[in-house]
């Protein structure tokens, strides 16, 4: 029977394992030795190591992106004011990323290609889990100013997943290092497009700006 507590032990113990080592560089069976079990039972509750480190970024984030979800329930809020808040859901989820992928590159600087190679692994499945998770609840945030008269748009998911890439991308700093001066020009050109775009005057947005 499956239990909530040997699954987490599970994902306790790639976690740790990642503090000191390369994703490559573990096994399945040290993962279950780390863990305390057997390597038959990791089986029964992930049917790979990618699966495992699925679950662990997804618990990792779990708390800010829940947030963010609940903000597209809260119709009471402006909807420029879910996403500024969703904004900075986001900047936390990446805080998260950046303190799980750098970990290993730390501890490994002899080893900088592979460290590289580790944090950009891990990159790939946090972009792919943040956008996924957040895209639907800022579609709906999007469509409920279009309904409310507040922006004008017509591809609410397209904007949404436009937002997402360039806010993650940049947040998370790995794909295209940038310093802190040139991620805020990035990040108020894209409150710029915003305006443009959804028919709202310019500088009405700056307190998008979460950075």
């Amino acid at each position: 029977m499956k239990t909530q507590a040997k699954y987490n032990q599970i994902l306790d113990a790639l976690q740790e394992l990642l503090e000191n080592r390369d994703i490559q560089a573990i096994s399945v069976s040290e993962i279950a030795q780390k863990a305390g079990i057997g390597k038959g039972s990791i089986y029964y509750y992930f049917p790979s190591k990618s699966a495992i480190l699925d679950a662990l970024v997804e618990r990792n984030y779990e708390k800010p992106l829940q947030t963010a979800k609940n903000l597209a329930k809260q119709m009471e809020v402006s909807p420029f004011t879910r996403m500024a808040m969703l904004f900075q859901a986001c900047r936390n989820s990446s805080s998260e990323f950046l303190r799980l992928g750098n970990t290993a590159a730390e501890t490994e600087s002899a080893e900088a290609s592979e460290s590289s190679y580790e944090t950009a692994f891990l990159h790939q499945k946090y972009l792919q889990h943040l956008i996924t998770e957040l895209k639907p609840a800022l579609s709906e945030i999007i469509r409920q100013g279009i309904d409310s008269g507040v922006i004008n748009f017509d591809y609410p998911d397209a904007l949404a997943e436009i937002v997402l890439i360039v806010l993650s991308v940049k947040m998370a700093n790995i794909l295209l290092p940038s310093t802190p001066q040139e991620i805020d020009t990035t990040i108020r050109g894209l409150i710029s497009l915003l305006e443009k775009g959804t028919d709202n005057p310019p500088g009405s947005l700056d307190f998008l700006t979460v950075l």
